[in-house]
């Protein structure tokens, strides 16, 4: 039999055990598929620092990862693992620089993916935090306008969902990007919950995000 592939990404500093330590995705998903509360699937966990960019916690690596991912991650898999290539059987979601990665891989290409996930993340940028770089180039928004208008890929969307924590210092990044999609017709659900940058609420997350999948 195949299986539904979700990609699960880290954050910046992180690696591609990131997820299945000290996030203990394994024991999170073991258990909501013993359950019955999520399907069985496979999990992907690249490794989402690409080798020239730096390694600085919350800042973005450049767009170096999403050329990678849809190059040579995602045919990768498809190739070499049981997994079902239709876009309802494809999501993607990751947590802070994984988050704007996620939203950097998956807009572009809205017809591959049915369920995204963003974890305490948004469009790194599109508000101004104190000091932090600015922005390079056009606006993120301007950078995907023919992707954002395109009212037919986003038919198939089946599940967009932000969560972000209250005490968390992208928590303007993300109300700002949530509106931003909401904006252009996109169903966005957004999960406003308690905690700050931390693991302890990225494992919910995916407690909360993986039984809405397939």
């Amino acid at each position: 039999g195949r299986y539904p592939v979700f990609y699960l990404l880290h954050g910046g500093g992180d690696s591609d055990d990131s997820w299945s330590t000290v996030g203990r995705a394994g024991f999170i998903l073991d258990n909501l598929i013993a359950a019955k509360k999520a399907k069985p699937m496979i999990v992907v966990m690249p490794a989402g620092h690409t080798s020239r960019a730096p390694r600085v916690p919350g800042t973005m690596t450049g767009d170096e990862f999403p050329q990678e991912f849809m190059k040579d991650i995602l045919p990768y898999v498809e190739s070499h693992y049981r997994v079902m290539t239709d876009r309802g059987s494809r999501a993607i979601a990751g947590l802070s620089m994984g988050g704007a990665h996620t939203l950097n891989i998956a807009i572009p290409n809205l017809e591959r993916f049915g369920y995204i996930g963003v974890f305490s993340s948004g469009v790194f940028g599109i508000v101004p935090r104190p000091g932090a770089p600015a922005p390079q180039g056009p606006p993120w928004e301007e950078q995907h306008k023919e992707a954002l208008a395109n009212a037919k890929a986003r038919q198939g969307l089946k599940l967009f969902w932000f969560g972000t924590g209250k005490e968390d210092f992208l928590l303007e990044t993300t109300r700002a990007t949530v509106e931003m999609f909401k904006k252009h017709g996109f169903p966005v659900v957004y999960d406003e919950t308690g905690g700050a940058h931390t693991w302890i609420v990225w494992r919910n997350y995916l407690r909360d995000f993986a039984p809405r999948l397939f």
